[in-house]
C-alpha cells in the first residue's frame, strides 16, 4: 500500500500536468519541475501550443489536436477560462499531456519549447462592429502573441488562423522582422478552410467523396481573393460555366453561408477547427520529415508581386520549403486572379502599415 507521502507526490505530479505555474509544495525536493512534467507513457512527439484555446475555434481545435498522435505535448493558452478547457481536454485518453496558461503572465512559459504555434485568437465580427473595429481588435492581439512567439521560440512555425488572414500575416511578419526572428518559411496564413469548402462544393456537383477531390484555391482568404482554380481540379474534369460560377461563388461566400444560417450567433467554428488541425497535421509530418507533403497557404511569396499570396506549397522541416507557382489558367481564373490582387494589396498594405506606423 503506497505511503501518504507516495500519495501526495502522485497528486502533485496530476497538478503539475494541468496546472505546473501554480505548483507549490512545502517539500522541494518532492517537486515536480515542468521540465520532468510528463505522464507515464506520454507519446514521443511535437510539442503544439494554441493561442486561443478557449474559444469558438479553439477548444474543437485543442480536443482534435489532443487527438493527434504526432502531438506530444499540447499547451492551451487563452486569457480567460483555460482552467476549464485544460482540465476538460486533459482527460481524453490519448497520448498527448496537456497544461494550461492564463493570461497575459504565463504567455512566455505556454511558448517556450514550442514547435508548431496554432493562432485561432481574436474576435469575430458582432453587430454594431465595423470592418476597420474588427481589424484594430485582432491586429493588436495578434501582435501581442507574436511577440511573445520572438521572444521564447522563434524557431517554431506558426499557423496564423485570427483573421483577417490578409492583414494579421503581414503584420505578424513585420513583428517578427523587427525582433530579428522573421523566416518567411516559418509563418503559414491558415487558408485550409477554403480547401475543404471547396473539395465538398465540387464533390456534390461531381457526385464523388469530397476525399477522393482535390482543388486549389489561391489568392487570400476573404471574399473575391478567395479563388478557387477549379481548371486544375483532381480528379480532372470540366465544369459549365453555370457550375463554374456557382461553385466559385459559393466558396467565396462559404463564411457567410455558415453565418446566415446560424442566425448571428456564431460563425465557422466547428469547421474551420477541422480545417485547422488538417493543415497543423500537414506542418507536424512536414517537421517529421514526410515527403510530398503539399498544401495550400498564404504566405511569402514571389508568385505574384504581391509580398504575400495564397498558393500550394510543400512543406517540410523548416516549414514551407516550397512555394509552387499557380499553373496555367483559363479565362475566367484570370479575370478572378486581377480581381484577387487588387483587393489583395489593400488588406496586406494595412497590416503592413499597422506595426510601421
Amino acid at each position: 500500500m503506497a505511503s501518504s507521502v507516495e500519495v501526495n507526490q502522485r497528486i502533485a505530479r496530476l497538478s503539475a500536468h494541468l496546472y505546473p505555474s501554480n505548483l507549490q509544495m512545502e517539500d522541494s525536493s518532492s517537486a515536480v519541475r515542468r521540465a520532468d512534467c510528463r505522464a507515464k507513457g506520454g507519446a514521443p512527439g511535437f510539442k503544439v501550443a494554441i493561442l486561443g484555446a478557449a474559444g469558438g475555434i479553439g477548444q474543437p481545435l485543442a480536443m482534435l489536436m489532443k487527438m493527434n498522435p504526432l502531438v506530444s505535448v499540447l499547451h492551451l493558452y487563452d486569457v480567460v477560462n483555460a482552467p476549464g478547457v485544460t482540465a476538460d481536454i486533459s482527460h481524453m485518453d490519448t497520448g498527448a499531456v496537456v497544461r494550461g496558461f492564463l493570461g497575459q503572465a504565463q504567455l512566455d512559459n505556454a511558448l517556450t519549447g514550442i514547435d508548431l504555434v496554432i493562432i485561432p485568437a481574436g474576435v469575430p465580427r458582432k453587430p454594431g462592429m465595423t470592418r476597420d473595429d474588427l481589424f484594430k481588435i485582432n491586429a493588436g492581439i495578434v501582435r501581442t502573441l507574436c511577440e511573445g512567439i520572438a521572444r521564447c521560440c522563434p524557431r517554431a512555425i506558426v499557423n496564423l488562423i485570427s483573421n483577417p488572414v490578409n492583414s494579421t500575416v503581414p503584420i505578424a511578419a513585420e513583428v517578427f522582422k523587427k525582433a530579428g526572428t522573421y523566416d518567411p518559411k516559418r509563418l503559414l496564413g491558415v487558408t485550409m478552410l477554403d480547401v475543404v469548402r471547396a473539395n465538398t462544393f465540387v464533390a456534390e456537383v461531381l457526385g464523388l467523396d469530397p476525399r477522393e477531390v482535390d482543388v486549389p484555391v489561391v489568392g487570400g482568404h476573404s471574399g473575391v481573393t478567395i479563388l478557387p482554380l477549379l481548371s486544375q481540379v483532381k480528379p480532372p474534369c470540366s465544369f459549365t460555366r453555370e457550375e463554374t460560377e456557382y461553385l466559385t461563388d459559393r466558396i467565396q461566400n462559404g463564411g457567410t453561408e455558415v453565418v446566415e444560417a446560424k442566425a448571428g450567433a456564431g460563425s465557422a467554428t466547428l469547421s474551420m477547427a477541422y480545417a485547422a488541425v488538417k493543415f497543423a497535421d500537414a506542418c507536424l509530418r512536414g517537421l517529421r520529415g514526410d515527403a510530398g507533403v503539399v498544401e495550400c497557404s498564404f504566405v511569402a511569396s514571389q508568385v505574384t508581386e504581391l509580398p504575400f499570396f495564397a498558393t500550394k506549397v510543400r512543406l517540410g522541416r523548416n516549414g514551407a520549403e516550397e512555394v509552387y507557382q499557380l499553373g496555367p489558367l483559363n479565362e475566367y481564373e484570370r479575370v478572378g486572379l486581377e480581381k484577387a490582387k487588387k483587393e489583395l494589396a489593400g488588406s496586406i498594405e494595412k497590416g503592413v502599415s499597422f506595426i510601421r506606423k
